[in-house]
């Protein structure tokens, strides 16, 4: 089932306008704000194609750029997928580009400085400049998240487009978890979206160690579907995470959902 993008705060009209003037976007927010969805949904209704890779500290140049391969005592070269998008003037979504190492930012820099291209230095020195409409998209994660680091001014500065991307607003997370579940559970949903924004502000102000997403109300909603009562929901999806930093942890989070959803 393929859900639509619900752009509750017209992130889509900031995208096209910045596509229409050439100008690459960061989009900033903690995970589980829609920033994947969003960019799935721009190039869709753009209608072109996206190529996507998600850096993590396994990211290497090899995988922007390309590697040699040797087959039947031939060598070539196999493209990585920044050299591929460029070629094929495809969009390019670079995913938590604030997990990767600084070589890889280095190499990816070379291409998107207003020259468009780079020098294939793996292969045959060739010089692959991007066609015209070739369009990058990236997403950073706040720094509280594990991995990330801050990014360089010289990147920063290729993405001169920069989408605030939050947790919606209480009203606006219920439309997008009904399109997910067919009962009719409002009241639970809106208690359990209650609960991920207590939990969610005990974490920004670091009295937690996690915040929930989206995808955990989503989750708390399909369960509903399948006849479970809201507070098992309540522990298995929002509570038991917790037990990762102990037994204090868990327990502060335990008497929240047991005062919202009851013993």
């Amino acid at each position: 089932m393929e859900i639509q993008y619900l752009d509750w705060n017209n992130s889509n009209q900031i995208l096209n306008k910045a596509y229409e003037a050439g100008l690459f976007v960061l989009i900033i927010g903690p995970k589980g704000t829609g920033k994947t969805s969003l960019v799935r949904d721009f190039a869709k209704n753009k209608s072109v194609n996206l190529q996507s890779i998600n850096f993590s500290l396994r990211t290497r140049e090899s995988h922007l750029i390309g590697t040699k391969t040797l087959t039947d005592g031939t060598v070539s070269f196999d493209e990585g997928i920044l050299i591929k998008s460029m070629k094929k003037g495809d969009m390019l979504y670079l995913d938590e580009i604030n997990s990767a190492e600084a070589d890889v930012l280095l190499r990816l820099d070379e291409a998107l400085d207003d020259r468009r291209q780079i020098v294939l230095k793996e292969s045959t020195g060739e010089v692959i400049k991007a066609k015209e409409n070739w369009y990058v998209i990236a997403t950073i994660n706040p720094l509280t998240h594990s991995g990330t680091k801050e990014l360089p001014p010289q990147i920063l500065s290729r993405f001169p487009v920069r989408i605030r991307l939050e947790y919606p607003p209480e009203n606006i997370e219920l439309e997008i978890i009904k399109k997910y579940v067919s009962g009719e559970h409002e009241s639970e949903i809106i208690q359990a979206i209650k609960l991920a924004n207590i939990l969610r502000q005990a974490a920004a102000v670091e009295e937690l160690f996690y915040s929930p997403s989206l995808r955990e109300t989503i989750a708390f909603g399909k369960l509903l579907d399948k006849g479970m009562s809201s507070k098992e929901i309540a522990f298995f999806v929002f509570g038991n995470v917790y037990t990762q930093w102990g037994n204090i942890e868990y327990q502060k989070v335990s008497d929240i959902i047991t005062s919202m959803f009851g013993n």
